[in-house]
């Protein structure tokens, strides 16, 4: 099982970046996928989440209406598009799949939101 994400880096506030996850070795179009993030000195949080069939969406309250995640069942990608970006937005993210009752995560990618 391989899960890379992709696109992170350096951002200004109110800027946008938007991550990729490439998934590979489980059947992606039975897992729910999703993206959560971990801070300095924070503890890791769940940031999105899409249903296998894409219809159901879930956003942690602090990214609602910056944040948007897609999927792509032919591709077997997940894509978090991150828009109006804040300093607190600064985390190492992580790409993660749930299938039945078990999970997988990607190695992350890190996220910096500064001037």
């Amino acid at each position: 099982v391989q899960l890379v994400e992709s696109g992170g880096g350096l951002a200004q506030p109110g800027g946008s970046l938007r991550l990729s996850c490439a998934a590979s070795g489980f059947t992606f179009s039975s897992a729910d996928m999703g993206w959560a993030r971990q801070g300095p000195g924070k503890e890791r949080e769940f940031v999105a989440a899409i249903s296998w069939s894409g219809r159901e969406e879930y956003y942690v309250d602090s990214v609602k209406g910056r944040f948007t995640i897609s999927r792509d069942n032919h591709l077997k990608t997940v894509t978090l598009q991150m828009n109006s970006l804040k300093p607190e937005d600064t985390a190492v993210y992580y790409c993660y799949g749930k299938e039945s009752d078990v999970e997988y995560w990607g190695q992350g990618t890190q996220v910096t939101v500064s001037s």
